[in-house]
């Protein structure tokens, strides 16, 4: 697209080919193993630069010890990885849509701080619907613990 068809300000808008597919080639991995090496890096990434994904994996781990020691059955570990996956994802997506949106503007723009927050309710949502998930599942094992020890 010429520089001038660019709807943002910043002129931040890539050059395609002009052709259907205007994607930017530049980080295309070659083959399924450098894709692999792209993933990870995002995830070493978001770990070194986002502190509630940090504070979020270090949840998981700490619900992870709590299911070994309660032993909890093995669709109680399935319901607990899919929330805490849940989780976890929302947060990666979260941190990719506050990038996309630092990068188009630094300035304050309603539509952006409407993205942001959007965003960050979406994570708020998830984690809430996990802790109930974690007290349905974890109440009944933390009961019995109680009632053997009395």
């Amino acid at each position: 697209m010429p520089a001038e068809a660019c709807s943002c300000p910043e002129q931040i808008c890539v050059q395609g080919d002009g052709g259907s597919n205007s994607k930017n080639h530049r980080f295309d991995a070659k083959n399924y193993w450098e894709s692999q090496r792209y993933a990870f890096q995002g995830l070493r990434l978001i770990l070194k630069n986002e502190r509630n994904f940090r504070i979020q994996v270090l949840s998981a781990f700490a619900v992870i010890a709590a299911g070994l020691l309660f032993g909890i059955s093995h669709r109680d570990w399935v319901t607990l990885f899919v929330v805490m996956a849940i989780v976890l994802v929302s947060e990666a997506f979260n941190s990719v849509i506050e990038a996309i949106c630092d990068t188009i503007s630094k300035d304050y723009r309603i539509t952006i701080q409407y993205a942001k927050d959007v965003s960050a309710g979406a994570v708020m949502v998830s984690a809430i619907v996990s802790l109930i998930a974690g007290v349905i599942i974890f109440s009944p094992y933390v009961w019995e613990m109680v009632i053997n020890l009395v």
